[in-house]
């Protein structure tokens, strides 16, 4: 039991160490949406449906929800507020539409989360109980935060380029779903295990549209990104 348990430590650093990577993999992107004033066709689906799956993993993992899960605090507490920064720079350089969607959608993932948070401790008593429904939750909105890159994917397949389909987003999405399948595995928690088997294949699959498309995308920068920018007036945040 020690040895599986210092596995599972040893395995959950290696995770926080890869997240974490996942969640600094749009830093390239939103540095040239800053330099270009402007998100062109960046979609941002991914950023808003995962703070929320943030707060529901950082919920989750306290004490009173599921004992020993520190390492599933830490690099959802860390994750939350570097999705938020990047939620902000969408804002500010979105158009108006897009601004209006992404206000409701934040609006929106407070209060429901304010209810989860007074529901679980106000009517369930036991950690079982509250890990239980929270951790239900949670791998609904893990499969929404892995599901949203479909509209990304949609466009890729769309133009026949993924230039706007960040390669190490998807890297990194792919070797943390496989780690924490490790993690859950070790000391077996289906709420963590399900959600990164989908993320795994929702990496592989991102990982064949590479494949395929790479050599028709054209990745000049040039006064067409500015152009193609108020199409994203037509984004909704389905996720949220």
């Amino acid at each position: 039991m020690t040895d599986t348990n210092t596995a599972r430590t040893i395995v959950g650093i290696i995770g926080n160490v890869i997240a974490f990577g996942l969640f600094s993999a749009p830093i390239p992107t939103m540095v040239k949406i800053c330099k270009m004033k402007s998100v062109s066709e960046f979609k941002p689906d991914p950023y808003v449906a995962t703070v929320l799956n943030c707060m529901m993993w950082t919920f989750y993992g306290l004490p009173f929800v599921q004992p020993d899960s520190l390492l599933v605090i830490t690099i959802n507490g860390a994750g939350l507020v570097m999705e938020l920064v990047y939620v902000v720079i969408f804002f500010i350089f979105a158009t108006s539409p897009v601004r209006k969607r992404i206000t409701i959608a934040m609006v929106i993932e407070v209060i429901f989360m304010a209810v989860v948070v007074f529901c679980t401790l106000y009517f369930l008593h036991t950690t079982k109980q509250r890990s239980m429904l929270v951790g239900i939750l949670c791998i609904i909105f893990n499969i929404i935060m892995y599901a949203s890159p479909l509209t990304v994917m949609a466009l890729v397949i769309k133009t026949k380029s993924v230039k706007y389909m960040p390669f190490f987003l998807s890297l990194a999405n792919f070797m943390n779903g496989a780690i924490w399948i490790v993690y859950a595995c070790l000391k077996f928690d289906l709420y963590i295990l399900i959600p990164n088997a989908l993320g795994c294949l929702s990496g592989t699959i991102q990982f064949i549209l590479y494949a395929l498309y790479y050599k028709t995308t054209n990745w000049s920068d040039d006064d067409e990104d500015k152009e193609k920018s108020n199409l994203n007036a037509e984004i909704e945040l389905s996720q949220a």
